[in-house]
């Protein structure tokens, strides 16, 4: 047994969070996951495509592991932040020498466009939450036509558009992508997924229309049009007849309708090159799309309401860091002071938001927790007590959930998927979850 001679909280039961609770309590540090949502795994959970059963499975037995390893404790169904269950100066006041913040970027970008508020215009975010059956979100109502238009040139984008070409049916999905073919950031194997229902004419015709501005800038197009293809041998089956297609240099600049939305005007871009990248800029030519739905798939921000200072959509790091790691800082700072916050560190996407996937998040969370431990051995050791922790959350008058509780939780929906003959079920309520869990005594 490890002796336990520092007392940590970490804020996220995601990948980050998770591995770098395990990574700390191995080193003896006592560590206190509190996480918003009932089940842990964050966007392990709620952000991988819902028919990736073994990929999520996987993940699933991976962080019960971390929940059965000494020193780690869990709180679900407590939220963090200034108008929350508990603030961080709250979690300071109970004990915790160190806080290490994991909830990736639960902030929404958009853009500002005319028409952003019609009906059918939505945030990628929320609908991949919506068909995760996240709660809340697995219950709020969208409006979803027949033509959808994706903004974005990503993994999330390629999701949505699997989404809407195999759950919803739609007739076309259109991917609006502000630069050009080679600068989308998708994946082959996403794109495995939906290159069935890609419309390979279409295709053509977008590259012959965007080749121009592509070879003025030394970029080949059959070599992007090559790699957008390489997906093909090992195309999914698809269940649709659905027309996939792609917009290339295409910028949004407002959504059309009335109430609903009927349409989506885009500006033609050309590409230049700007401090060494590659960049969009506006032609002022413009163009209406015949669509019904609209998805921005364009990144994600972190949550001011969580108390801690922002820049540029993440939480303000130290630009010196006290404790690098592979050169990268994971100690948040306050602008206004002008000094570093020292008992505060972030990882994952409340590092850098909406970049890398989960092998990504689990190092950054492990480099995170290598930071919080060296801060810590500047400090005392001490013997870390729940006491206080406890009567506090006893004080709230509500739920909360402990690993004891997540795995009664897997074993009900173990059941229940066994019984109905599925591959997986998990309940889509946090009322329902927390009465299972409360039935099973």
């Amino acid at each position: 047994m490890i002796d336990q001679s520092y007392y940590a909280a970490v804020v996220g039961a995601g990948p980050a969070g998770m591995f770098a609770a395990r990574e700390m309590a191995r080193n003896g540090v006592k560590v206190v996951i509190f996480n918003r949502d009932i089940k842990p795994g964050g966007l392990a959970e709620y952000g991988i495509y819902p028919d990736k059963f073994a990929m999520k499975e996987g993940l699933r037995n991976q962080f019960r592991q971390v929940l059965a390893t000494p020193g780690v404790s869990y709180w679900g169904n407590i939220s963090v932040g200034t108008q929350a269950d508990l603030s961080l100066d709250d979690l300071r006041g109970l004990g915790f020498q160190a806080i290490l913040v994991t909830v990736g970027a639960q902030g929404t970008k958009w853009l500002g466009l005319p028409g952003e508020h019609l009906t059918g215009v939505y945030h990628a975010k929320d609908v991949v939450y919506h068909y995760n059956q996240l709660p809340p979100y697995s219950k709020k109502k969208f409006h979803f036509g027949k033509k959808v238009a994706v903004v974005g040139a990503g993994n999330v984008m390629l999701d949505i558009a699997r989404f809407s070409i195999q759950k919803i049916k739609a007739q076309k999905v259109i991917a609006v992508v502000r630069r050009g073919p080679a600068e989308v950031k998708f994946d082959k194997k996403e794109m495995e997924y939906v290159i069935r229902n890609l419309d390979l004419r279409a295709l053509d015709d977008e590259f012959s229309r965007v080749s121009s501005v592509m070879t003025a800038l030394g970029q080949d197009p059959t070599q992007a049009q090559a790699q957008i293809l390489e997906a093909l041998p090992k195309a999914q089956p698809s269940s649709s007849t659905t027309h996939f297609r792609f917009e290339f240099l295409s910028t949004p600049t407002q959504i059309l309708g009335d109430g609903i939305v009927s349409g989506l005007e885009i500006e033609d871009n050309i590409l230049v090159i700007k401090d060494g990248e590659v960049k969009a800029r506006g032609t002022g030519n413009k163009r209406i799309l015949d669509v019904d739905s609209v998805v921005f798939a364009i990144g994600d921000k972190v949550d001011e309401s969580l108390g801690l200072p922002v820049s540029w959509d993440e939480f303000s790091k130290n630009q010196e860091p006290r404790f690098p790691q592979e050169g990268i800082s994971f100690e948040t700072f306050d602008p206004a002071r002008k000094m570093v916050i020292p008992d505060v560190f972030v990882a994952g996407w409340s590092r850098q938001a909406s970049t890398g996937l989960v092998g990504y998040a689990r190092k950054d969370g492990t480099l995170g927790s290598r930071a919080v431990m060296q801060y810590l051995q500047t400090l005392p050791k001490i013997v870390p007590d729940d006491s206080a922790l406890t009567a506090r959350l006893k004080k709230l008058g509500k739920p909360i959930v402990t690993q004891n509780d997540i795995r009664k939780l897997t074993e009900i929906e173990l059941e229940t998927a066994r019984h109905r003959g599925v591959d997986f079920f998990k309940f889509s309520t946090n009322e329902e979850m927390l009465e299972k869990i409360m039935s099973v005594g």
